[in-house]
C-alpha cells in the first residue's frame, strides 16, 4: 500500500538541479550537441529507438542525452512522449525483401545471391582500445572499397531453403483477422505470436540475450543457424483511404534475423527447418539475433514439442521482458514506504517477543520435569 507523503519539495526541486548539473558536467568542456549523439552514438540512439518503440533519431538523441547515457532511463523517457502522439493508422506490412541493404550475412551459406555483405560491424574488429580516439582530432573516417555484389537479388536464406521444401512455409495470416497492439491494449493470454514478437521487439536486450543463451546451453534444446541477418533502409507505406491506394511515408532503418533450426518432423510433418524471427529498429544486431531464438522457443506448442525450460515459458518471458514495466517496480523500492516499515517492524517484534516467550516456557517446563525426575 502507498502512502502521500507531504513536504521535501523544496529538496526535489534541489535535485533536479543538482541532475541536471551533473548531466552538464564539467563547464569547461564543450557540450556534446544532438547531432553528434545522433550521428556518433548511433548504437545507443538505435537501442532508445527500438525498445522504447518509436522510431525518431533525433527524439532518441535527445532523450540519451537528457539521461546521461543511462538507455533505460532514455527508452523511459521516449515511451512516455509517444504516448502523447496522435494515432493516424497503421502502415502497411513493411517488405524487407526489397531492403536497401547496408549489411548482410549468413552463417549457412559461404556463396548466395546477392554475397555477403559485411557493412559496419564490430565483429572482426581486434578489442582492443584505440588510444587515437582520445585525441582532440582522431582523424578523418576512412574511406572503405565496396566491391560489386555477386547479384543484383538478394533472396532471403529462407527462402532458398523453402524452394527445396526443406523450411517451413511462412504463416498465412487472414488479412481481416485483427492485429494485436500492446500499445494500446495491455498484455493477456494466451498471447499469439503477433502479440510475442512484439514483445520481444520492445523487449529488453539483456533479458533476451540471457534467455537466448540459456537456449543454446540446453534450457530449451535449440542450437540455431543465422540463417540471414540484414540491416538496411526499407519503406514504410500507408494505404489513404481517400485515395484507394498506398502512400510511402518515408524510410527507416532496422534489422532483420532469422534464425534456421532443425526439426525433427512429426506423424504428420515430414522433418524440415522452423524459423525463429527478429526484426527491430536501427541496427540493433544482438537483440534480433536473440528475439528470433527467443521466438523459435515459444513456438514449441504449436511444433508439437515439450516445454522443458524458461524460455519456453510464455508468461514468464512476456511479462518480465518490458524494462519499463521491470525498471518501475524495481526503482519503487526507493520511494518512501515508512508507514508499511513500521507495521512490519511492530510485526516482527510481536513475533520476536512471542518466540523468547515460548523459548523461556520449554526451558522452564524442562527444568520443572529434571527437577521432578
Amino acid at each position: 500500500m502507498y502512502v502521500a507523503v507531504k513536504g521535501g519539495e523544496k529538496a526535489i526541486a534541489e535535485a533536479h538541479k543538482l541532475l541536471a548539473k551533473a548531466r552538464r558536467g564539467d563547464t569547461n568542456v564543450p557540450d556534446i550537441d544532438i547531432d553528434q549523439i545522433a550521428q556518433q552514438l548511433t548504437l545507443a540512439v538505435d537501442r532508445a529507438m527500438a525498445e522504447g518503440s518509436l522510431y525518431d533519431r533525433e527524439l532518441a538523441a535527445i532523450a540519451v542525452k537528457q539521461a546521461r547515457g543511462d538507455l533505460i532511463e532514455a527508452i523511459f523517457l521516449i515511451r512516455a512522449y509517444r504516448t502523447t502522439l496522435p494515432r493516424f493508422g497503421y502502415s502497411n506490412p513493411v517488405d524487407t525483401g526489397r531492403m536497401l541493404v547496408e549489411r548482410r550475412v549468413s552463417a549457412t551459406y559461404k556463396d548466395l545471391p546477392g554475397g555477403q555483405v559485411l557493412g559496419p560491424t564490430f565483429d572482426y574488429s581486434h578489442r582492443l582500445l584505440d588510444f587515437a580516439l582520445a585525441a582532440e582530432d582522431d582523424g578523418q573516417a576512412l574511406a572503405a572499397e565496396t566491391a560489386e555484389p555477386l547479384d543484383d537479388a538478394m533472396p532471403r536464406v529462407t527462402d532458398l531453403l523453402g524452394d527445396e521444401g526443406l523450411m517451413e512455409p511462412d504463416p498465412v495470416g487472414d488479412e481481416g483477422a485483427p492485429v494485436g497492439d500492446l500499445t494500446r491494449e495491455p498484455l493477456a493470454f494466451p498471447a499469439e505470436r503477433d502479440l510475442r514478437l512484439q514483445n520481444l521487439a520492445r523487449g529488453d536486450e539483456g533479458f533476451l540475450l540471457a534467455l537466448a543463451y540459456s537456449t543454446q546451453r540446453g534450457y530449451g534444446r535449440t542450437h540455431p543457424f543465422a540463417g540471414e541477418i540484414r540491416y538496411g533502409e526499407v519503406e514504410v507505406e500507408f494505404f489513404a483511404e481517400e485515395l484507394g491506394f498506398a502512400v510511402t511515408l518515408g524510410t527507416i532503418k532496422v534489422t532483420e534475423c532469422q534464425m534456421v533450426n532443425q526439426f525433427k518432423g512429426s506423424t504428420k510433418t515430414a522433418p524440415t527447418f522452423t524459423r525463429g524471427y527478429g526484426l527491430v529498429f536501427g541496427q540493433v544486431e544482438r537483440k534480433a539475433m536473440s528475439m528470433a531464438m527467443v521466438d523459435r522457443s515459444l513456438r514449441w506448442q504449436e511444433l508439437g514439442e515439450e516445454q522443458v525450460a524458461p524460455a519456453q515459458d510464455v508468461e514468464f518471458v512476456l511479462s518480465h521482458s518490458d524494462n519499463i514495466q521491470a525498471t518501475g517496480f524495481v526503482e519503487h523500492l526507493k520511494l518512501p514506504h515508512y508507514v508499511d516499515f513500521q507495521a512490519e517492524l511492530g510485526l516482527v517484534r510481536q513475533m520476536r517477543a512471542e518466540w523468547f516467550e515460548k523459548r523461556r516456557q520449554e526451558e522452564a517446563d524442562d527444568t520443572d520435569r529434571e527437577a521432578a525426575e
